[in-house]
């Protein structure tokens, strides 16, 4: 799998009937390995394990409805009252970050109307600020650690 601009992460993988996976911390199962998963698995970690995000508020592809069809947000962060938080979206490392991933973590956020956007190609990483009050969103220089939300 390719390098990312992440930390190391100590990962699980297995090898099953010749097909790759990789171990899901949160959903505590082998998932099949691919490019997607290799960022996602890498992000969770460096959000739990270098940026103090509890792994008992993070959920990884949660089921949504929107506009009557069922959708599937690849990371949220919930609150302590769990409500949800921050929504994180994957791409593997070759797709490049455009406004259509923008457009489409901001339909997900039409339904939880979190604080907090990320989206990441396990390269380049945004993160923004969710204003309400203007309707705006600020970007910010890098992910905040879990105690500055």
């Amino acid at each position: 799998m390719l390098s990312l601009n992440l930390p190391s992460a100590p990962l699980k993988i297995a090898d099953r009937n010749g097909k790759k996976y990789i171990f899901d911390v949160l959903r505590k199962k082998y998932v099949a390995l691919t490019p997607e998963e290799w960022v996602r698995q890498h992000f969770v970690h460096f959000l739990t394990g270098h940026l103090g995000y509890p792994t008992g508020l993070l959920a990884n592809e949660v089921s949504i409805s929107l506009n009557g069809t069922s959708k599937r947000c690849d990371t949220v962060l919930y609150s302590q009252s769990l409500s949800p938080r921050m929504i994180v979206e994957y791409k593997a490392p070759d797709v490049r970050i455009t406004s259509k991933v923008f457009e489409q973590i901001s339909r997900y956020n039409i339904v939880l109307r979190v604080d907090y956007l990320i989206v990441t190609n396990g390269i380049t990483h945004y993160c923004c600020k969710v204003d309400y009050s203007t309707g705006q969103c600020h970007y910010l220089s890098s992910v905040p650690p879990y105690q500055a939300l």
